[in-house]
């Protein structure tokens, strides 16, 4: 779009499309300012998915996130976040240091156990709490 304007991509655009698509359509549509519609933006990887309806698709991801290890989830944000431009190494060491810190805690032990049909309460942490989550 910046290019209509006789200008450049900015808010870090230059990192941001790097990570997700190959330089030469980048440059394209920066060049260009060609629109894309959503479809092609799902086949260049730019979003998630294309539906017909946004709403209920995201209430879906929603609820199936919620039905997962609270904790689990706050790690895997905390993961990709901190190690998704770091160092192999770096990631490696992340990634065991949390996984310890999941492994045999509440949490780790409920969602286990739910693959063998026993549904405990998963248990979500609020200002250093642990608080009881009704499940569905």
């Amino acid at each position: 779009m910046e290019a209509k304007w006789g200008l450049i991509p900015d808010m870090s655009a230059s990192i941001t499309l790097r990570e997700l698509i190959r330089a030469d359509v980048a440059k394209e549509l920066t060049m260009t300012g060609r629109v894309l519609d959503g479809k092609e933006a799902e086949a260049l990887g730019l979003v998630t998915r294309c539906v017909a309806d946004p709403l209920e698709e995201a209430e879906k991801v929603a609820k199936e996130i919620l039905s997962k290890s609270p904790d689990a989830v706050a790690k895997a944000k905390q993961l990709y976040q901190s190690t998704w431009v770091a160092s192999e190494t770096e990631c490696l060491k992340q990634e065991t240091s949390m996984q310890r810190q999941l492994l045999l805690s509440w949490n780790q032990i409920v969602a286990s156990s739910r693959n063998f049909g026993v549904h405990l309460p998963y248990f979500q942490r609020q200002d250093s709490k642990a608080k009881s989550q009704k499940d569905d």
